[in-house]
């Protein structure tokens, strides 16, 4: 496998890979860095191996002064001669030579794509190389962390999942995009958003207001929330993918745009909030490039209920998981110690059932659009 991810890699002139852009030739170098430990190894008759850094809470901490999640140090030795290890050995490798490729020939590929681009079956065996997507996708996110590289950077992209709308102009893949101007719809947010494909021509927005499902962003742009409060409007289809994730800190590092966040009364809601804010736990070894500590959460908050007087029958009942899984965000290292988020969990845990921000709709409509946020906005009653 080393020798022939070795053979395409010298195929391509040193000219031609000149050509290629910095980001591209420098993720292409660590690649083939990869295939030439590998290869050494071979060569010493030594049993090749990879080290791939452990993906787990174990391997993981909260930097305090960051205030982000970083990956810690360990990591799994991958042997080609180990009969438990030699498959994903193989695996890996199968995907660092696809991905290469797409870098080589300047293509980019879906997740799905990919795995039908490396599935075959072994020569002389009946054995496939992926029986299903579900053992390629951990690869790729080994190979990202491996390389310490995005996964976008190796040319392999996710459906998109989220949307924007407000006064920014930008330019996408050499389109100029209004993004005042595209309808009830709004700017899809693609999974590649990186400089070399998507740069800020114009923006005069003074915050972004990220809310967690497109049926609350389709009231706030139908009610021109952007276009009254000055601001972006972003949504992620619930669980941000790491397109929104990634336009998101570049929209608040770049253009220096505060990011509040209005997400659901439940377990689910503090754990985006908590994925926008220090980092996912999974993919901690991109969270300097995807965190945004200063994100404020805006709602839907456990006092609400009561606050905003709604009715009895816009509660949900806590299920069993949802209780545990509100001990466990309540015990995160970045929530342990901040009393607002500790009375907070409690007191949806005391009240027994959460809320979603569609409830609100059972006041007016457009209550959330007229009165709640704007109202959490002036009087700066978020938590943080």
């Amino acid at each position: 496998m080393a020798k022939k991810v070795m053979k395409r890699s010298s195929s391509r002139s040193a000219g031609a890979t000149s050509t290629l852009p910095p980001v591209d030739r420098k993720t292409r170098k660590l690649i083939v860095g990869l295939a030439n430990e590998v290869e050494k190894a071979a060569e010493r008759r030594r049993d090749p191996h990879l080290d791939i850094p452990t993906r787990s809470l174990s391997n993981v901490r909260f930097n305090k002064s960051r205030k982000i999640i970083e990956m810690g140090g360990q990591k799994n030795r991958r042997h080609l001669f180990n009969l438990s290890q030699a498959k994903s050995y193989m695996q890996t490798l199968l995907v660092a030579t696809g991905c290469k490729s797409l870098i080589d020939q300047q293509k980019t590929t879906s997740i799905r794509g990919l795995y039908y681009l490396l599935k075959h079956t072994i020569e002389g065996t009946r054995e496939e190389t992926f029986g299903t997507q579900d053992e390629c996708d951990p690869i790729i996110e080994d190979l990202e962390v491996t390389l310490e590289s995005l996964r976008e950077q190796l040319h392999v992209y996710a459906s998109n999942r989220g949307g924007m709308v407000g006064p920014i102009t930008l330019i996408d893949s050499g389109d100029e995009i209004d993004c005042s101007r595209m309808g009830s719809g709004g700017y899809s947010i693609p999974s590649i958003v990186e400089e070399e494909v998507i740069r800020f021509k114009k923006c005069t927005a003074k915050f972004i207001l990220h809310v967690e499902k497109d049926t609350v962003w389709r009231r706030f742009n139908e009610d021109k929330f952007w276009r009254k409060h000055n601001c972006l409007l972003t949504h992620g289809g619930g669980q941000p993918p790491r397109g929104v994730r990634r336009m998101l800190y570049r929209l608040h590092h770049e253009l220096k745009l505060p990011v509040y966040c209005l997400l659901d009364n439940d377990p689910w809601g503090y754990y985006i909030y908590s994925v926008l804010k220090q980092g996912s736990i999974n993919l901690a070894y991109e969270s300097k490039r995807m965190a945004i500590p200063s994100a404020r959460f805006l709602g839907l908050r456990s006092i609400d209920y009561d606050k905003c007087q709604l009715a009895p029958s816009v509660q949900i009942a806590l299920s069993d998981s949802d209780v545990k899984r509100a001990k466990q965000i309540a015990a995160y290292p970045w929530f342990a110690a901040k009393k607002a988020w500790q009375k907070e969990i409690q007191k949806m845990l005391s009240n027994g059932f959460k809320l979603e921000v569609e409830s609100l709709i059972s006041k007016d409509i457009s209550y959330v659009t007229e009165v709640y946020t704007p109202e959490r906005l002036a009087d700066r009653d978020w938590l943080d």
